[in-house]
């Protein structure tokens, strides 16, 4: 024990008592040299003072020990380095020059006195070499480095400022992998042809000229801080032209400790060219609304619902219910969440429970044991193709699940409930708009007979979600291609998980109950243009590497989605990116008994009686491309409830 003790004390703290002893050496050897020099190299032996050497030493071991300029990794030496090094000498030095003087007036002993002419000489002899060494065995080192590495990775740096000089010491500094700074890239014209810290800086078009065009293409890492999502994109589809592998530095806020770390730097996806500037929360209002509250969030294992989860924990709700039927999904969430350095406060407890929010006796006891405030009802079905083959499932989930739990928290007096929709439920072609319309219809109208307040969010397509076109198109990417798209002229609206997270708490916060808050989308993206980009975002070339496939559109599908029905109209909120839909309602009175007919429809599994009623309670659900385009040639009644 004893011997692995001393092993570990050896192996902590000799390399820094070699560093102190080569300063004391570099101490004895500047004061020799100084000595010399004072005498013009013909130096009389007769005036050589042992104690001035032991004195000056001993000032300097002090100091050196109190400011510990020794401690420092020497291969990674900056300019903080140097300057405590000059620190400690400069102290050290003034330290020798009074208590010399003090000795020599107390004890009356001219001897005592070092001299500041052999002081000053010393000093700045000390100084060059003690930094000087430092900076030589860190630039050998990186040279050792450099010429010892197997292919190491050549990279440009976009950004000569602080974020791009210390996104180069991080790279240099980086022991798992070997990179070549080749050079900076800027803007700035100013700065072309200068170098900072030995690199050479760029323009575009010269790094372009130089480095992009070659076979042996560098990596391009992006380190500016707090660019504008639009200049940030210029930038990257400039670089995208030449197939280049792109990278990003994080936002100095968001660096480890004030720290920036090699792991942070990550590839640039999709959602950096698509996402907008951040959202501003009513921070106070969100959290006044669920703090010390019981939060059930139904289908928490889906993309949107695990989010909301996150989301709602840094607002301290006294306990989170999170509902999926989705036990992998769920077991997975938890997992994170329940990590020492994951999301979860300490206050706030976590209850995962398995169910099905069709399944009314498992959601009436799940009601009567959390009696949850706040309800936020993420589950359902959403593939358009997948429900337009199965409108049995799309209607029992979309439409009688979320009556179920509507009901379920009139009747247990939840304060809120918020329903997540989509833009698909406006002028519907499909199956799943239609059910997630009539979803939107019931809910409203529980608000103008009950003292729950409901609150439904309407949004268009999330990106990263399982739903979304993005992650197909990774893995058709990653395999090769061909990346598959149905329609060159498609276009979606898009949002971050993230984004429409916040914007349904914020909407939560902001609803009196009754409101549809359909919330800014942005402007619309060409599917076909998303496919290129991504595609050349992972280093390839659009039809010569991947190839791009247009297959038609799928059953239900429609070239555009909507926010809002020719009918309808919004007001605006005090958050700029959410309105206020005015939207057509139905009497409850009248709506209750088509519920008890598609009810009805259900138990005996008929999908065209259902798709029937679903055309016949939203006129506008007209289909497109479907088997169910024959029941529009129907003629309907005119007053089907």
């Amino acid at each position: 024990m004893i011997r692995l003790l001393s092993a570990r004390v050896i192996n902590r703290f000799a390399p820094r008592l070699l560093i102190l002893f080569v300063d004391l050496a570099v101490t004895v050897s500047a004061f020799s040299f100084a000595w010399t020099l004072r005498y013009n190299f013909a130096p009389d032996f007769a005036n050589w003072r042992w104690q001035h050497l032991a004195g000056l030493l001993i000032c300097r071991l002090l100091v050196f020990l109190i400011i510990r300029p020794f401690a420092g990794i020497i291969r990674h030496t900056g300019i903080e380095d140097a300057l405590r090094v000059g620190q400690a000498v400069i102290y050290s030095s003034l330290l020798a020059v009074t208590g010399s003087f003090g000795l020599k007036q107390l004890l009356n002993e001219p001897a005592l006195y070092i001299p500041v002419s052999i002081l000053a000489i010393e000093f700045f002899i000390s100084i060059v070499l003690l930094i000087g060494i430092r900076f030589g065995i860190k630039w050998l080192y990186q040279l050792l480095v450099s010429t010892t590495a197997d292919n190491p990775q050549t990279v440009l740096l976009y950004g000569a400022g602080a974020v791009g000089i210390d996104t180069k010491n991080v790279l240099i500094r980086d022991r798992r992998h070997r990179y070549r700074i080749i050079g900076f890239i800027d803007d700035n014209p100013a700065k072309a042809q200068m170098t900072v810290q030995g690199i050479r800086v760029y323009t575009p078009e010269q790094a372009a000229a130089l480095f992009l065009q070659s076979s042996n293409k560098p990596e391009v890492i992006l380190a500016i801080d707090n660019l504008a999502a639009a200049r940030r994109n210029e930038i990257i589809r400039f670089l995208l032209q030449y197939q280049v592998t792109l990278k990003m530095v994080p936002s100095a806020q968001d660096w480890i400790n004030g720290q920036l770390s090699t792991r942070q730097i990550r590839d640039i996806s999709i959602e950096d060219l698509l996402g907008r500037p951040t959202i501003r929360l009513d921070d106070a209002a969100i959290g006044g609304m669920v703090q010390e509250r019981v939060v059930l969030v139904t289908g928490a294992a889906g993309s949107i619902g695990s989010e909301l989860v996150r989301q709602l924990l840094t607002y301290g709700p006294s306990q989170i219910v999170l509902l999926d039927q989705a036990e992998t999904g769920l077991y997975d969430l938890i997992s994170e969440l329940q990590k020492p350095l994951g999301h979860a406060s300490v206050s706030t407890i976590l209850t995962p429970q398995i169910g099905d929010v069709t399944d009314s006796t498992r959601m009436h006891r799940l009601f009567a044991t959390y009696r949850p405030a706040f309800v936020f009802h993420a589950a359902a079905y959403k593939h358009v193709p997948l429900m337009e083959e199965h409108p049995y499932e799309a209607v029992n989930t979309n439409v009688l699940g979320t009556k179920i739990v509507a009901d379920l928290s009139v009747a247990f007096n939840a304060y809120t409930f918020v329903m997540i929709s989509t833009d698909k439920a406006v002028n519907p072609t499909n199956v799943m708009g239609a059910t997630k319309r009539l979803a939107e219809l019931y809910v409203q109208s529980l608000s103008s007979t009950s003292a729950t307040k409901f609150i439904v969010t309407r949004f268009g397509n999330v990106l990263g979600s399982s739903g979304s076109v993005v992650p197909v198109f990774k893995r058709q990417i990653e395999l090769g291609g061909p990346v598959t798209v149905t329609h060159p002229d498609i276009i979606r609206y898009f949002m971050t998980i993230s984004e429409a997270s916040q914007l349904v708490l914020e909407a939560a916060a902001m609803g009196s109950g009754g409101e549809v808050f359909v919330f800014d989308m942005g402007q619309p993206v060409r599917i076909a243009d998303l496919a290129r980009q991504m595609i050349r975002l992972s280093g390839y070339e659009v039809d010569k590497d991947i190839a791009l496939l247009f297959t038609g559109l799928r059953p239900g599908e429609k070239l555009y989605e909507e926010l809002l029905n020719t009918a309808e109209s919004v007001l605006p909120t005090h958050h700029p990116k959410i309105k206020i839909a005015r939207l057509h309602t139905i009497d409850p009175m009248l709506l209750r008994p088509a519920m008890y007919r598609i009810e009805q429809l259900l138990s005996i599994g008929d999908d065209a009686g259902l798709v029937r009623i679903l055309k016949e309670l939203i006129p506008e659900y007209i289909s497109n491309n479907s088997p169910y385009v024959v029941l529009d040639a129907e003629s309907m009644p005119t007053n089907v409830l």
